[in-house]
């Protein structure tokens, strides 16, 4: 019998930049994620191809939070989808293979 430590563990549930319906994801595997991303967009205007972005972003992440039973590829595409829906990131328009960089200037709500 497992030892309980009775700790709720807090979760994020992400958007979808198309409306879909979004995941939830420990608390602490959404803001390393989402902090190795944008270290990686870093400040470049014209952006990095996906799959570089994620290779790289797997290099940034604690392994005390990301153990190699972890996967990296689905947590890094849910955090890129949220990021994406929430303006913090953006496709770079007619890139093949699809391009992200950080959106520099939001705009104001209201």
């Amino acid at each position: 019998m497992m030892a309980t430590t009775g700790k709720r563990i807090e979760k994020v549930m992400t958007r979808h930049p198309e409306g879909k319906q979004g995941v939830n994801i420990a608390r602490d595997k959404y803001d390393e994620m989402k902090r190795a991303i944008l270290k990686v967009l870093g400040r470049s205007r014209t952006g990095m191809p996906f799959t570089q972005m994620s290779k790289e972003v797997a290099e940034h992440l604690p392994s005390a939070v990301y153990p190699p039973t972890a996967s990296v590829a689905w947590y890094c595409v849910s955090v890129k989808l949220d990021l994406e829906a929430r303006g913090i990131i953006e496709r770079v328009p007619r890139t093949s293979p699809q391009c992200l960089r950080r959106v520099l200037q939001r705009k104001k709500e209201g």
